[in-house]
């Protein structure tokens, strides 16, 4: 009696755990108590909801999912209209633990999301680009007003300025990429950021990559990538 008790208790444990999946996402988005969240995946150049996180009445949520290697995933917020540019969280997912959080009225600038070492990273890389991309956009502003009060020699220094950053990402990119070899992170950067960079690069980072990472999603990916061009 007792083995059968065990075995039956066993069942319930695993399949519970089936249930629940290899990756675990939790978190907040303030003001959202009714209401759903899609998580989608890219396939064929098509976002598909393979999760429906419901809300009714508590903002906080806890789901599951099973994923069979690191890829990057949507956090899709229903706001009932197609045009809306505030709907989707970008997230680097990975077998463990993952938080997200942020607010219904910026859902994407006030998105905070942590959890494994992918995500860390571009963490990381996304607050570098932000501060390059607000120094351009000074850049911009000043270039406007002194091009309206006649100051062209001002105005052409500060063009180019901008160009200069706009290198200094592209160079920053590459060599964050090279810098992590080891990370599924890399290739996606690679193929999203800097596709269109000299050759010579993008094939240095790809040999860079340890086997592992070749062998992943966006790796694979990447490959065929540099192989049609």
């Amino acid at each position: 009696m007792k083995k059968i008790i065990f075995l039956v208790l066993t069942t319930i444990f695993i399949s519970c755990n089936k249930e629940q999946g290899n990756l675990a996402i939790s978190g907040e988005i303030k003001g959202l108590s009714q209401g759903k969240l899609y998580i989608q995946k890219l396939e064929d150049s098509v976002l598909k909801p393979i999760k429906i996180i419901k809300f009714d009445g508590k903002s906080d949520f806890k789901t599951y999912l099973n994923i069979e290697e690191p890829e990057v995933l949507y956090l899709y917020l229903d706001r009932g209209t197609t045009n809306s540019l505030d709907d989707k969280i970008l997230f680097f997912a990975d077998k463990g633990k993952m938080t997200i959080t942020s607010d219904i009225n910026n859902f994407i600038s006030k998105a905070q999301v942590t959890g494994n070492e992918n995500q860390e990273l571009w963490n990381q890389y996304k607050e570098a680009m932000r501060k390059m991309n607000n120094k351009n956009l000074e850049y911009v502003e000043q270039q406007l007003k002194a091009a309206k009060d006649g100051k062209m020699v001002l105005a052409d220094s500060l063009q180019r300025l901008q160009e200069s950053i706009f290198r200094r990402k592209y160079q920053y990119t590459i060599q964050f990429c090279m810098s992590h070899p080891d990370k599924e992170l890399t290739p996606y950067l690679a193929l999203t950021e800097i596709h269109d960079a000299n050759k010579v690069y993008l094939d240095s980072i790809y040999s860079s990559l340890s086997e592992a990472v070749k062998q992943s999603k966006y790796g694979k990916l990447f490959g065929e990538y540099l192989k049609e061009n």
